[in-house]
């Protein structure tokens, strides 16, 4: 295979490894916290056929990688949960929204050990925990933002006993379209009529990344 292909098979392995390990993280922890819907509905598994979400997962991806933002992510179908049945609240509703994050992180470290011992390692494994390290960083940035369904909207705010924040979190709906429309519409419109359209969402990942890379060097 020739570089590009390399790339692009590297990136995309990378990212649904990460967006499943992410899900599944959920699903674990809210079981170890009382609430064994995840486990009941199959989506413990490893088996990335449970996790697959068309758009999240394969169609959103493609289009990152078409139209070279630079970075990819995506999401697999959210990990049923209920939050009425965990244990002790809000604490357990905390780590489970943040089980995702945290373990992409984790992997990302992983990642990050793995290529500083580069030289006893082949050439192939070490490009692929880059990408991998790569991808775990992006998408637990991104699930950081309050958004919802993101993963930042409940840490922020799923913890609020006010009525506005329990709308809001669950406005998942409304919260998905806004980032389709900031992350696939705008740039496609602007590339289209050669416009230099700005780029918050990048901005921020690169921003992040720049900071922990900085952390970690």
């Amino acid at each position: 295979m020739d570089a590009t292909t390399v790339k692009l098979v590297f990136s995309l392995t990378a990212v649904f490894i990460a967006i499943v390990l992410h899900e599944v993280a959920h699903g674990y922890a809210a079981y170890l916290c009382g609430d064994d819907t995840a486990k009941r509905a199959g989506r413990l598994s490893l088996n990335p056929l449970r996790h697959v979400d068309p758009f999240g997962t394969v169609f959103l991806p493609l289009v990152l990688v078409w139209s070279g933002t630079g970075f990819l992510f995506g999401w697999a179908k959210p990990v049923p949960v209920n939050f009425c049945r965990l244990e002790k609240w809000p604490r357990d509703m905390i780590i489970v929204s943040g089980a995702g994050i945290a373990v992409n992180f984790l992997l990302a470290l992983l990642s990050a050990v793995l290529i500083r011992g580069a030289d006893h390692l082949p050439d192939a494994v070490v490009v692929f925990a880059l990408y991998f390290g790569l991808a775990n960083l992006v998408l637990a940035f991104f699930n950081l933002l309050p958004i919802p369904p993101l993963d930042g909207s409940k840490l922020f705010f799923g913890w609020v006993r006010q009525p506005w924040a329990q709308k809001y979190v669950n406005a998942g709906r409304y919260g998905m379209a806004a980032l389709i429309v900031l992350i696939v519409v705008i740039p496609m419109i602007g590339a289209a009529f050669g416009f230099d359209m700005p780029d918050p969402l990048g901005w921020y990942i690169s921003q992040c990344l720049s900071w922990f890379g900085k952390l970690v060097g």
